[in-house]
């Protein structure tokens, strides 16, 4: 039996996306919601049916439950097969939860995307005018306690043959842009690579800059509070 908030009058709403960054903003709602004693959600949109979700999607899905039991959150909604824009649904959800904040991660959107689309805070500002924003930036640290990184610097990915080769200099060959975190102690450029694709974050492994595979490396396997 879960235990009765203090104040209903506030509700909380942590909205993820796939990607290392999704407890960090789980993280930034427990927080809130623990100080404030209400109620908390937490919502995943995708267009896909969860039946056709990949094993790395799935597994995200499975972590931000395990978070959402851990923390006594009201609910963990995941809203699959969904084609209306992202919102639509977010305001959807904030209406029929009565919602009073929500939490946002900052995406990597281009100035050509916000002319085409529109910004996804704007639109929500439009449809729920009464609830208040919390918009969290992607950090251009890893979430390393031991110091095994170096500060990210600028780096781009350019394909040669069946992998791709990490480079500091733009060229018209590159195919995607990120921040490069060099090992501590190494002569090599050795360490992860975090870039955008397909509107995910995603942190691949280096080696001697080389990356033969861009499977997503989970740098965070268990979940710690933030100080």
């Amino acid at each position: 039996m879960k235990k009765i908030k203090g104040r209903m009058d506030e509700s909380i709403l942590v909205c993820v996306y796939y990607g290392p960054n999704g407890e960090r903003l789980i993280q930034r709602g427990c927080k809130i919601a623990s100080m404030l004693d209400c109620p908390l959600y937490i919502l995943t949109i995708d267009p896909q049916p969860f039946d056709d979700m990949d094993a790395e999607k799935s597994h995200y899905i499975t972590k931000w439950q395990q978070i959402a039991e851990m923390h006594s959150a009201e609910a963990f909604i995941l809203k699959d097969n969904e084609k209306r824009p992202v919102s639509k649904v977010i305001a959807e959800v904030a209406r029929e939860k009565h919602i009073t904040q929500i939490i946002l991660g900052q995406t990597a959107q281009s100035r050509w995307e916000q002319i085409a689309k529109g910004s996804i805070i704007n639109s929500l500002l439009r449809e729920v005018p009464f609830v208040d924003l919390h918009i969290i930036s992607v950090s251009r640290y890893l979430k390393d306690q031991e110091g095994q990184y170096e500060k990210g610097v600028r780096a781009y990915l350019v394909k040669e043959g069946d992998h791709y080769r990490v480079t500091f200099k733009h060229t018209s060959n590159v195919e995607y842009e990120g921040i490069f975190f060099k090992d501590f102690g190494t002569d090599f450029n050795n360490g992860v690579f975090k870039f955008m694709k397909d509107k995910q974050t995603l942190q691949v492994a280096v080696i001697e800059d080389i990356i033969t595979d861009l499977t997503n490396v989970d740098m965070t396997p268990e979940y710690e509070e933030e100080d």
